[in-house]
């Protein structure tokens, strides 16, 4: 990304939340955590632009029903008599 990009991705957001601050009635509680929120994203967002902090979306993640399938073909976690169990954590990388 840019740093034009950058700074007027910055600006847009900036003038975003003067513009909501300054002209939609809110109680000051309400405009207080609206800007937390959206500082704090923005703190975020700009830490993984400059790769300071990895993207959320690298991981993968299984879902249960994984887990539940592998339960149905005999494959539990504990195992039954006569059979190993299955470790999933060394079993599947992620």
């Amino acid at each position: 990304m840019s740093l034009i990009t950058l700074v007027v991705v910055l600006i847009v957001v900036g003038v975003l939340l003067w513009l909501v601050n300054a002209y939609i009635p809110m109680d000051r509680k309400i405009k207080y955590i609206l800007n937390v929120v959206v500082v704090i994203a923005v703190v975020i967002w700009l830490l993984q632009v400059f790769g300071v902090l990895g993207s959320f979306g690298q991981h993968t993640y299984r879902p249960l029903t994984y887990l539940k399938a592998g339960r149905r073909r005999g494959r539990g976690l504990a195992g039954g008599p006569g059979q190993a169990g299955v470790d999933w954590a060394s079993s599947n990388s992620c």
